[in-house]
């Protein structure tokens, strides 16, 4: 498709006002301003150059969503060596005899730029916005800004500006994959793309191009729809584009960036005195709000919207540590997310029937359907097949979804979860536990043969994590249930049920038979982050106590009441040594148990690891898509570790550690039950402002407090009480 000639006013939405001295009107030049903002400092990640090397990680790291869509970081011309996914959440193909995969949405955004290689260039993603900027200048000079509407979630938006003539390659419009059917055609003006597998992806676009002084401008409008298992209707996408045109390009940007206002005053952040965390907490928290919708249901993947790695299957990352951060923010969002996982609980019945057990049981990747979708192998670079046992063995995620239904229903007050459909959530699962665990002749209860967080221990009995999730969860259940025949006997196997917890030692036992393993620790290996079962192999690592990433030391960040008082610091001792962090969830988690033992300048270090793990591609696997349980975990170490934030059915509590030296302040701001709290913490004192009505619950007395951080709570008319807690 090729521009037509065209000879039309100023491209930039002028419109009826009195022009200006330099022929522009008044309402034409603000609109520019909008277009063209520079980058800002702490709140802009950019890219200078086009390494192509570094072309699919880019992609990745400047990708924008809206919680339904994503559109990768791709350079317009850019094609197949730049991996230029666009995603649908929940939207997957199968091909036989492999698993579900993404399927791939029409790249709406495809233009023919000239190539110049003498040019220089710079990218950047605007994250108070939700804009990508471009700009290449050299022989030719070229612009672009980007967007995936938050505002209008299914419209995408871009603008190219250029002084060399610019078109739309037909050829680059549908991506070739696999098991993906294709289709495309016109309808008047507009281009309707299709790509199917089992969902369908559709793509409405309309190009408008304009030349105006030698600039030439194109402007690509978007009207994107998707269903998992059929394909939407097209009327609907077409009407939603011609809404969209009708709004015009400036008004659609700027309803845009009131969206993305709303949502950082719900979720704002601030570290002074340490700008580079900062900015990388804001990146998380920036990915993380584009990965949920906040209406219907929200599959969210280990890598969101921003790449198709780990097949685009939702894992347990997304409840224990996505959901959180969304539940504090943004609760439609934390409630869509636990609507895709409670639309998928006829499949978890089924397989609970399947094997011999009650209630329902959770797939440890879900797509689609709700059916397992984890692979059952898996072959190295060697060549060697090994099995992969997670989707039989890694029983932990049906705690993880009652716990993220809870902790949903702890921040927002929502019934859904305790008197509505949600409530299926905490209840069917906790029947699935009631017939899964065993009783010994000695009356003691027993889980067997499970795989917990660590992953490099399989098939053992009695893993700490697991079991004390179950016993948590056996317990809301049993609350929820009332005091049938059913609640009493959850209660009764709760409380017999071993946990690993050794009264002598102060501490938790991993699994049974952990502290009979060779006693190997992460220094006689390497420095952290590692793979150490590629290093040592498999079977040495599952010989040894060399942990993946935080499993006993999991419990105290989810659940520290359920776990006895003063056995965080020995478990620290025993596992943190030997935890290897090689899954990108655990460095974070780590960062607020240390927080919380005082122990900030260590925190602040793994806080950083974690805010790099994809800017700088620590593990070499971001061009795959972003870490979002790290992310996530980002920002819980500041809030539930430095903050000592926690809902509780009471209320708010609050509980703020020391900071590192280096930080000036922590600034925090969540929202708990429909009010907006804002919270500062220096190194004198903590100051709660806009919790009108809020109750907040304050450190016990009798907790140790000889280095406990005064607190001083501000109410909106600024009165305070009580001045200090000490």
């Amino acid at each position: 498709m090729t521009p037509p000639p065209t000879d039309t006013p100023d491209p930039v939405g002028a419109t009826a006002r009195a022009p200006t001295r330099s022929g522009r009107t008044a309402a034409a030049g603000a609109d520019a301003a909008r277009w063209r903002r520079p980058p800002e400092p702490g709140w802009s990640v950019g890219v200078a150059g086009d390494d192509p090397l570094r072309r699919r990680v880019t992609g990745a790291l400047l990708t924008v969503a809206d919680g339904r869509f994503g559109t990768r970081g791709t350079r317009e011309e850019c094609d197949g060596d730049c991996e230029p996914w666009v995603m649908a959440a929940g939207v997957y193909r199968q091909v036989p005899g492999d698993i579900p995969r993404p399927v791939p949405g029409p790249l709406w955004f495809h233009l023919d730029v000239p190539t110049d290689d003498a040019g220089s260039e710079r990218r950047w993603l605007d994250l108070a916005r939700g804009v990508l900027h471009r700009e290449r200048r050299g022989a030719w000079h070229y612009r672009s800004v980007r967007f995936a509407s938050l505002a209008r979630p299914g419209i995408a938006v871009q603008r190219s500006v250029s002084d060399c003539p610019l078109g739309v390659t037909d050829a680059a419009v549908l991506p070739v994959t696999d098991g993906v059917r294709q289709r495309r055609w016109s309808h008047e003006d507009v281009e309707v793309s299709q790509t199917s597998g089992v969902g369908t992806i559709t793509a409405a676009t309309c190009t408008r191009w304009q030349h105006h002084d030698g600039r030439h401008v194109v402007d690509r409008l978007a009207s994107l729809g998707a269903h998992p298992t059929r394909a939407p209707t097209t009327d609907t996408v077409l009407a939603a584009l011609e809404e969209a045109r009708s709004r015009g390009v400036e008004r659609l940007l700027a309803e845009h960036e009131a969206a993305w206002a709303s949502r950082w005053a719900d979720a704002a952040i601030a570290i002074p005195g340490d700008p580079d965390l900062e900015l990388g907490v804001r990146f998380g928290l920036f990915h993380l709000m584009a990965s949920a919708a906040g209406h219907d249901e929200a599959a969210v993947g280990a890598r969101g919207l921003t790449g198709p790695a780990y097949a685009g299957h939702v894992f347990w990352d997304a409840d224990v540590f996505v959901l959180p951060f969304l539940a504090a923010t943004h609760p439609p969002a934390a409630r869509a997310m636990l609507e895709y996982r409670l639309r998928r609980l006829p499949a978890a019945r089924t397989r609970a029937r399947a094997e011999g057990r009650a209630g329902c049981r959770p797939p440890w990747e879900s797509a689609g359907d709700g059916s397992e979708a984890a692979p059952t192998s898996t072959v190295t670079l060697d060549g060697t097949e090994l099995p992969v046992r997670t989707g039989e063995l890694e029983e932990h995620i049906v705690a993880d979804v009652a716990w993220a239904a809870w902790h949903h229903h702890l921040w927002s007050g929502d019934r859904w979860v305790t008197q509505g459909a949600g409530r299926a959530l905490l209840v069917e699962t906790a029947r699935y536990w009631a017939s899964r665990l065993e009783q010994d002749t000695d009356g003691t209860v027993h889980l067997r043969g499970v795989i917990g967080p660590d992953e490099y221990h399989e098939d053992v009995d009695d893993n700490a994590y697991t079991n004390v999730m179950v016993r948590w969860h056996l317990r809301r259940a049993a609350e929820l249930d009332g005091h049938d025949d059913e609640a009493s006997v959850w209660h009764d196997l709760a409380d017999r049920l071993v946990d690993g917890y050794d009264p002598q030692r102060g501490g938790h036992e991993q699994f049974a038979g952990y502290r009979d393993l060779e006693p190997l620790e992460v220094a006689a290996v390497g420095a952290p982050p590692l793979a150490a079962d590629v290093l040592l192999g498999r079977d040495r690592v599952a010989r040894s106590q060399l942990i993946k990433q935080a499993d006993v030391l999991l419990l105290h960040h989810l659940v520290p009441d359920a776990v006895p008082a003063g056995s965080l610091r020995h478990d620290l001792e025993v596992y943190l040594p030997r935890t290897v962090h090689g899954s990108s969830l655990s460095p974070a988690v780590h960062a607020s148990l240390l927080a919380r033992e005082r122990r900030p300048e260590e925190a602040a270090a793994l806080l950083r690891l974690t805010a790099r793990i994809d800017l700088d591609d620590i593990t070499a696997t971001t061009a795959g898509g972003l870490h979002l349980g790290a992310m996530g975990g980002l920002w819980q170490a500041l809030a539930f570790g430095f903050l000592g934030l926690r809902p509780h059915p009471g209320g708010l509590a609050l509980d703020p550690r020391p900071l590192p030296a280096t930080w000036d302040a922590l600034e925090l701001t969540v929202r708990f039950r429909d009010q907006r709290v804002h919270l500062h913490h220096d190194h004198d004192h903590l100051e709660v402002s806009g919790a009108t009505g809020v109750p907040l619950l304050l450190p016990d007395a009798q907790d140790d407090t000889s280095h406990a951080i005064p607190i001083v709570l501000r109410r909106r008319d600024d009165r305070w009480a009580p001045e200090t807690r000490r």
